[in-house]
């Protein structure tokens, strides 16, 4: 559908019940999923963006859908800035959106969203990018349940080294919270979390599903719609720096 709806030049909400991907005429502006931090948390946590700035450009911005465009003109961040955690937070969705067996797939057509016009990104980059951080990942350890399900830090160490990074993410292994969760509570890209993850797994440092997946999250309610030419060299030079901070 997804590869229909870009050739048509569709707009709308591409819905699954792993999140949702939006687009403007054929091309992905925004994706969204409950597994993934969203633009907000992304500005917000890290202290880069106070929580009130942000409510404050959607509260005046938010009905125009001018969210995006309101940070930038009224100086809270530089347009940079702001396109690449956009980036950041439309692929971490979208690998979890268009993730194998996510249920069934829905279009709302001219559905719109209140972020604004960022920066659109062609569909078969995203999809490309998608299977690059699966493979990646199923290269670090074959499990892909552990994506979305509760992580548990094994009671006894493993006797591998653990870095800082990975340390924040084993203090918040309390069996409740998913790699959603944490990279939420740390401020972090989902991915960055899903690569502390699977490669504490393949440690042993903590314990991972192997036979029944978790649970879907509810299908979200979300649309969007942005516009611009697609950047391939700012996409190359996102993943280079994403992949830096591994």
């Amino acid at each position: 559908m997804l590869v229909r709806l870009a050739a048509e030049r569709a707009t709308g909400a591409l819905l699954r019940d792993h999140g949702t991907l939006y687009l403007v005429e054929g091309q992905i502006v925004h994706a969204e999923s409950p597994a993934a931090p969203g633009i907000d948390v992304l500005l917000t946590s890290t202290g880069r963006l106070p929580a009130e700035h942000w409510q404050e450009a959607v509260d005046r911005a938010g009905t125009r859908g001018r969210v995006g465009r309101f940070l930038v003109d009224s100086g809270r961040l530089a347009g940079g800035e702001l396109e690449l955690c956009h980036l950041s937070a439309l692929f971490d969705a979208a690998y979890f959106t268009l993730a194998p067996g996510s249920g069934p797939t829905r279009f709302r057509y001219g559905a719109a969203h209140w972020l604004g016009r960022i920066r659109p990104v062609s569909a078969a980059v995203v999809e490309r990018e998608s299977r690059r951080r699966r493979q990646l990942l199923d290269e670090l350890w074959p499990y892909p349940d552990t994506d979305t399900a509760p992580v548990v830090r094994r009671a006894a160490p493993s006797g591998q080294p653990v870095t800082r990074r990975q340390r924040a993410v084993l203090d918040l292994a309390d069996g409740e919270r998913t790699p959603g969760d944490i990279a939420r509570a740390l401020g972090r890209p989902a991915f960055h979390t899903l690569i502390d993850v699977r490669r504490l797994a393949a440690a042993g440092t903590v314990a991972t599903p192997r036979d029944s997946p978790a649970p879907a999250p509810p299908v979200p309610a979300w649309v969007a719609q942005v516009a611009d030419d697609p950047d391939t060299a700012l996409l190359r030079r996102l993943r280079d720096a994403l992949e830096a901070h591994l």
